[in-house]
């Protein structure tokens, strides 16, 4: 089954509701929503939906791949498939193809994406494909695992670093905030004991 519009609206607009700062920067997934376009599919060059993985381990590290076609380190993550049912489900999907980190081995820290950002991403004319944007939804996994085997037609290396060395500012302060949460949590359930 694939992933549809009424589950991307859905899953963009309980973001917003948690982070009513970022609907300016959303606002173009937001129109293309509203033309009625296609942006499950790669074949929409104004702006398509990609899923993304900020995947952390027990050291607070947050793993990076290096992308070969774009030469960049980035955070595990891509294009949505026919197969895929839900974002965090492609998100995941991704994650393990990428790293050969087994979907077993992570642990979903919500249900709802940690961050969506929408950037640019260059004309491919291998791929037939011009400029366009990415929109893409990023979600919160906890790993005691290490990377295993990786995608080696997308992905050249990958390496854990730390979360300040994450590009977006936006993405970093909503890990903080995510990681503050998780602590507070933890410590009520010590004061439940």
């Amino acid at each position: 089954m694939t992933i549809t519009a009424r589950h991307i609206r859905d899953t963009l607009t309980g973001y917003l509701a948690a982070h009513p700062d970022e609907t300016a920067a959303l606002t173009p997934v937001l129109d293309l929503l509203d033309t009625g376009a296609d942006i499950a599919t790669r074949k929409e060059f104004r702006g398509h939906v990609t899923a993304g993985a900020v995947l952390v381990n027990d050291l607070g590290l947050i793993l990076h791949v290096h992308h070969r076609a774009l030469g960049a380190w980035l955070l595990p993550g891509g294009h949505l498939e026919d197969t895929d049912e839900t974002l965090l489900g492609a998100a995941l999907r991704e994650l393990s193809e990428e790293t050969g980190i087994p979907a077993g081995a992570v642990t979903s820290m919500g249900d709802g994406p940690l961050h969506i950002d929408v950037h640019p991403i260059p004309a491919n004319d291998a791929k037939g494909e011009p400029e366009h944007r990415h929109f893409d939804f990023r979600f919160l996994f906890h790993t005691t695992a290490d990377i295993a085997e990786l995608q080696t037609e997308e992905v050249t290396a990958a390496t854990w670093r730390p979360a300040d060395s994450l590009a977006d500012q936006y993405l970093r302060l909503s890990l903080t905030m995510a990681q503050q949460i998780a602590e507070a949590e933890e410590g009520f359930e010590k004061m439940d004991t």
